[in-house]
């Protein structure tokens, strides 16, 4: 597996387009906030990050505002600014040669939920008439439509598909995109994820397990992974999209490289739908795996994006992933995590975190764990409190847990970093 990203397009609370997501994660400064999107009033967990995401103003008609769920919608503005950014000439593939995978979670929960309401008059009656619903309604049903959208804009007639393994869905469908590439089904793809999961179905689902935050009078500190005084996750939303092809052919087409593709593994933990074995063998096992097929060493690795949820569980059984997978080198390489600034956006969250980690390899930068400030003492490794570091990055190595027992591991180099 070589495959180079050649496209990135970003679409994060706090930062929408790559830039401005980039300079975002690399200050710290966490884009979480009470929850506008609706009154979070009664809920345990209150804030969220929250896109201020404005479909006209990233080319979306009044017609496909319609259409389209927010998650499609993030997911084709996304795409818009990567194929922009590929430098791609459309008219010039072969549709059948173009793919496409996009990675999401909870489908278009929005849309349907606003849909639900109108058509029940808020829940207050159980027969409901359904021509009050929008022509596009069994579009938000399907999470396929989300695919269609991102096809329809990319001109791609090749495979086409959506990726729902949790909150490892966004390193899933990269995965499996550059598995596409790798066995020549498809000359380029189009891949990434999105979710717009804050929305009252969602925040209630998440306040029963008691897995969110409850520092609604702190927001912007709510998230802190591997701290301490962590209380639990918040909320996010966004989309990350890439343009993916083999790095012979970018190369021969003279494109830029952000990073390439070199391994990809997943593997299911067979425990529990919500918790997580402290020992984070099913993990460590991912990472090994997608060690082995890049043909690099754990000493080759210079910094690991962490999924760093901001759960106990979470950062206890990743912290014992990386140690057990990386022996010496877990406490000599940087490892931190990007959620306390943009929110934990379930499937959108892996492509987010990928964009990150291409980024962080161009441009010689570490983001920061924002809000770190008091390490438990559980976690025992180096998980760059506060403030970015700048340091060659070569390889990267990104971690993802899902509800349902998913673990997957991903990792990108450098364009010149050659393989053990």
């Amino acid at each position: 597996m070589d495959v180079a990203i050649t496209g990135i397009g970003v679409m994060a609370p706090g930062g929408l387009g790559r830039e401005a997501f980039w300079d975002r994660v690399l200050s710290g400064r966490a884009a979480t906030r009470r929850v506008t999107f609706f009154d979070p009033a009664g809920f345990r967990c209150q804030v969220a990050a929250e896109a201020d995401f404005d479909p006209a103003a990233h080319g979306l008609t009044p017609q496909e505002v319609r259409r389209m769920d927010r998650a499609a919608q993030l997911a084709v503005a996304a795409t818009d600014e990567a194929l922009a950014d590929g430098g791609l000439d459309l008219s010039e593939l072969d549709p059948g040669r173009t793919a496409v995978t996009v990675g999401n979670a909870v489908g278009c929960t929005t849309g349907l939920e606003q849909e639900y309401r109108v058509l029940s008059d808020d829940g207050r009656q159980w027969s409901v008439d359904h021509t009050f619903a929008v022509p596009q309604l069994y579009g938000y049903l399907v999470p396929s439509s989300i695919a269609a959208e991102v096809a329809w804009r990319a001109g791609a007639e090749g495979p086409a598909s959506v990726v729902s393994s949790g909150c490892t869905s966004g390193i899933d469908a990269l995965g499996q995109a550059a598995e596409l590439l790798a066995e020549g089904s498809a000359d380029v793809v189009v891949a990434g994820s999105t979710d717009a999961p804050i929305s009252p179905i969602t925040m209630a689902c998440f306040d029963a397990i008691k897995a969110t935050s409850t520092y609604n009078d702190d927001p912007e500190h709510a998230c802190r992974p591997f701290d301490r005084g962590r209380r639990g996750l918040v909320l996010g939303e966004g989309a990350a999209m890439f343009v993916l092809e083999p790095t012979a052919r970018a190369r021969r087409r003279g494109a830029r490289i952000y990073a390439r593709i070199l391994g990809y593994a997943g593997r299911a933990n067979g425990f529990h739908m919500t918790g997580l074995r402290a020992d984070g063998r099913e993990m460590a096992e991912a990472i090994t795996a997608a060690l082995d097929q890049a043909r690099l060493n754990p000493q080759d690795i210079d910094y690991v994006n962490a999924h760093g949820s901001g759960t106990r569980q979470n950062d206890r059984h990743e912290t014992a992933a990386v140690k057990t997978s990386l022996g010496e080198r877990a406490h000599e390489v940087p490892m931190s995590s990007i959620k306390a600034v943009v929110g934990h956006s379930l499937g959108a969250i892996g492509s987010i975190e990928a964009a990150a980690c291409a980024l962080a390899i161009e441009r010689g930068a570490v983001p920061p764990t924002a809000n770190l400030r008091e390490r438990d003492p559980e976690c025992d490794l180096d998980y760059v409190p506060l403030t970015a570091r700048e340091q060659r990055v070569d390889a990267v190595l990104s971690v993802g847990s899902g509800f349902g027992g998913f673990q997957s591991a991903l990792v990108l180099a450098a364009p010149d970093k050659a393989a053990a």
